[in-house]
């Protein structure tokens, strides 16, 4: 198995909508993208994380799932909200 898991931080001057609406185009890349085993994205509520705000854990069966993820169309189409949305990530793919 392989996780994927990527911290952000949503500008402070995004619209709450559109931060709504990249949550759930990141939710929606479960179905979206067969080789997703699972997917969850949420808030933090701790304040823990420093400057991020959320984060994203998927999880893939091997390399080449995650590597057809990056390559999806529905992924680079979240990416190009993320990269408007936010001010900076943090990603690690490590195998479990």
């Amino acid at each position: 198995m392989v996780d994927h898991l990527v911290l952000f931080a949503a500008r402070e001057d995004a619209p709450p909508n559109e931060i709504e609406d990249l949550i759930s185009s990141l939710k929606s890349l479960k179905s979206e993208v067969s080789t997703v085993v699972d997917m969850s994205v949420g808030e933090d509520f701790s304040g823990r994380a420093g400057e991020y705000t959320h984060a994203l854990f998927a999880r893939f069966d091997d390399r080449d799932g995650l590597k057809e993820y990056l390559g999806h169309p529905a992924h680079l189409a979240v990416v190009e909200k993320l990269d408007r949305l936010t001010t900076g990530r943090i990603v690690a793919d490590y195998e479990v």
